[in-house]
């Protein structure tokens, strides 16, 4: 595995974003609409609850959290969709490119646009509703780690779909984060949900980061095997997303596949 070959990948989608407004505009206009938003929300919510709670920790925090959960997650889908759309993807793997490093390539460009993205985030969520997440140091790393890790795999995930399917399925990657929210518990307790739910929830890492998170904020403690088990279950989730995408990539070779992918085609 060549990390020159991986640093390319990452070079060539810095040169795409460099050269196309329209590509950097989205890297923060979104997330700063969601800090606007879910801002002024707790404020008001402040403004009618019962004093000595504060809702500005609880939600925009939650909210801030998840949307550099959703960053990462297109990070790497959308660097794969530019080879999509621009009819490269076959002339990167004529190249002695191996998978390794094309999936590299995609993780390495996930994290130098969610940088941009968790940047303003960070500073509206301080700068105007005086929410700083530095008062929590170093503790913060694991919660974000897990995100982190979740993220990847899920974007290698849709990434193998799109693969598979053909560029018009990706309609079925860009709804991953919103069916994945409910069983989160992203702005509730999981104790809310159902038990069919909670079940799920238990599979899934980014419910021990918001269940931990939210336990530190309300003054609890924070269980350190629970946020244990959700680190084990992101990185099992990656192995995993990377094991299929390497078949769908392997099957697309051997049946011809990869040299039919067109944009017209759902197979």
């Amino acid at each position: 595995m060549s990390f020159y070959r991986t640093l390319a990948i990452v070079i060539r989608q810095f040169y795409l974003i460099r050269g196309s407004f329209s590509r950097v505009f989205p890297l923060f206009a979104w997330v700063a609409v969601d800090m606007i938003l879910w801002g002024f929300l707790t404020k008001y919510l402040n403004t009618v609850a019962l004093p000595g709670f504060n809702f500005v920790p609880a939600l925009l925090g939650a909210v801030l959290l998840w949307d550099f959960f959703i960053r990462i997650m297109q990070g790497v889908t959308m660097a794969f969709f530019e080879d999509v759309w621009s009819r490269n993807f076959l002339n990167i793997f004529a190249t002695p490119l191996l998978i390794s490093e094309y999936v590299g390539g995609l993780v390495l460009s996930s994290i130098a646009t969610s940088m941009v993205g968790l940047g303003v985030m960070l500073f509206i969520a301080s700068v105007f509703f005086k929410l700083s997440f530095f008062v929590y140091g170093l503790a913060l790393i694991p919660f974000l780690l897990v995100l982190f890790l979740f993220g990847i795999s899920l974007g290698i995930f849709g990434s193998a779909l799109v693969l598979h399917f053909g560029p018009a399925s990706e309609w079925f990657v860009w709804p991953i984060p919103a069916l994945v929210s409910p069983f989160a518990g992203v702005l509730y307790p999981v104790t809310t949900l159902p038990q069919w739910m909670q079940f799920i929830s238990r599979l899934l890492p980014p419910s021990y980061v918001f269940e931990g998170l939210r336990a530190k904020i309300l003054g609890g403690a924070v269980s350190g095997n629970a946020l244990a088990w959700g680190g084990f279950l992101a990185a099992g989730y990656i192995l995993l997303a990377y094991w299929f995408f390497t078949r769908v990539y392997q099957n697309a070779l051997r049946t011809g596949l990869i040299a039919r992918y067109s944009a017209e085609s759902l197979s």
